[in-house]
């Protein structure tokens, strides 16, 4: 698929409880985790990205640099992931044939993975890709046509639609990558990927 057919979703409306403070605006390497994601998704040329905002929005709308991305709030972030992820595919374009559904907290995200994941998006038959990362880690991001974007609607509480996948994997491709990409959920795990042997100021 090419990425002008594509849109993104970044879903940034999280508590961050368990981080104790803004999880979108802690720095690595001098940048917010969030401007991490943001810039990477620019970089790849997608039609469109979408922002989902919650209690810190404000705080986070003053402290990132933005480019075109829109900003949809959520209204009721304690509901959890899976209202946010409504909320971005609702607020997409009608144009938008597949949407890049991407986590707000995980800066190693590499624009190479999500050019694979379109390039692997070839079967109406198979209208999901995921990366398989050799260095272990969740299957994200997602990349979801649009016949399929009613399986969000199947997504509960803060699970996201991995468990939903797990339920219809005749819908899903795996794409083998290199690498991990690690959820930043406290401060130990930032401390941890800016210790990684081999990473680097991106």
């Amino acid at each position: 698929m090419e990425p002008g057919r594509a849109a993104a979703v970044v879903l940034a409306a999280g508590a961050s409880s368990r981080f104790g403070r803004p999880k979108a605006l802690a720095l690595l390497w001098g940048r917010p985790l969030l401007q991490h994601v943001l810039d990477v998704v620019a970089s790849v040329g997608l039609a469109e990205v979408v922002v989902v905002l919650g209690h810190d929005a404000d705080e986070i709308e003053r402290n990132l640099r933005w480019r075109s991305e829109r900003r949809v709030p959520n209204p009721d972030p304690d509901a959890g992931l899976s209202s946010s992820l409504r909320i971005g595919l609702e607020s997409l374009s009608p144009t938008s044939q597949a949407a890049l559904i991407l986590l707000g907290d995980q800066p190693l995200l590499r624009a190479e993975v999500i050019e694979r994941l379109l390039a692997a998006f070839t079967s109406t038959a198979q209208p999901v890709a995921v990366p398989r990362y050799r260095g272990g880690g969740g299957p994200n991001p997602v990349l979801i046509g649009r016949a399929a974007w009613s399986l969000a609607r199947e997504t509960r509480a803060d699970r996201g639609l991995g468990p939903v996948l797990r339920n219809h994997p005749e819908l899903v491709v795996e794409v083998d990558v290199e690498g991990s990409n690690p959820d930043i959920d406290t401060p130990e795990d930032l401390a941890a990927v800016e210790a990684s042997p081999g990473q680097t100021d991106r």
